[in-house]
């Protein structure tokens, strides 16, 4: 019977992040294109949030402002009505995202088929592989998202604070605020872990001896 070797969650924990540290500036290069999308999708979420935050303090003085900032309001003028070409947009920025993990992910599958093929020849299973790129995956993307989110919002902020004014600081939504943020976090970290899936199921897959006779 062939020997199977289970390992414990801390474990693959472990070896996960030291590939991370190994790989840093790969690693830095794959966040940072979710850092981009996430904060573009924080951005432009938060700036919804506070344009509605304004209508809903004092709509009488922003209803004007916001119409010249470039917002669409609703037929009444209460709150701010969506944009299809802004959620194309965003949209399209988040699958770049994704597609750009999915390549990252496949070099690095490439550049470790001896590291892949001696783990399973020492006896381990598919889904420990599988779990050691999930939790890279999870580890970059949660990282990223978190930086991205926190960004975006801040930028948004800031711009509304300079296009309104320091009187606009009064009427900003922090609720809604956290939770585009709570939201961008959870959307970078799942486009994160969606990303890894292909490229995780190819070295599970993958024979060892023909892992290990790949010239690095």
């Amino acid at each position: 019977m062939r020997r199977l070797v289970i390992v414990p969650f801390r474990k693959s924990l472990q070896m996960a992040w030291q590939s991370l540290r190994v790989r840093f500036f790969r690693s830095l290069v794959t966040t940072m294109s979710l850092v981009l999308a996430v904060a573009f999708l924080s951005f432009i979420q938060t700036g919804s949030d506070i344009a509605g935050g304004l209508l809903a303090g004092d709509g009488a003085t922003y209803q004007q402002l916001l119409l010249q900032a470039g917002y669409d309001l609703s037929t009444d003028g209460n709150s701010i009505g969506g944009s299809a070409k802004q959620r194309w947009i965003v949209f399209l920025s988040l699958l770049v995202c994704v597609v750009g993990i999915i390549n990252a992910q496949l070099m690095s599958v490439s550049e470790r088929f001896r590291e892949i093929g001696t783990l399973k020849c020492l006896g381990a299973l598919d889904r420990f592989i599988v779990r050691i790129f999930v939790i890279e995956a999870a580890l970059q993307g949660l990282a990223g998202a978190v930086t991205g989110a926190l960004f975006g919002a801040l930028a948004a902020i800031l711009a509304a604070l300079v296009r309104f004014g320091l009187a606009a600081a009064a009427h900003l939504p922090w609720p809604e605020i956290g939770t585009t943020i709570l939201a961008a976090v959870a959307i970078g970290t799942l486009l994160s872990l969606l990303g890894v899936l292909y490229p995780a199921l190819v070295a599970a897959r993958m024979e060892p001896v023909e892992a290990m006779r790949v010239e690095q």
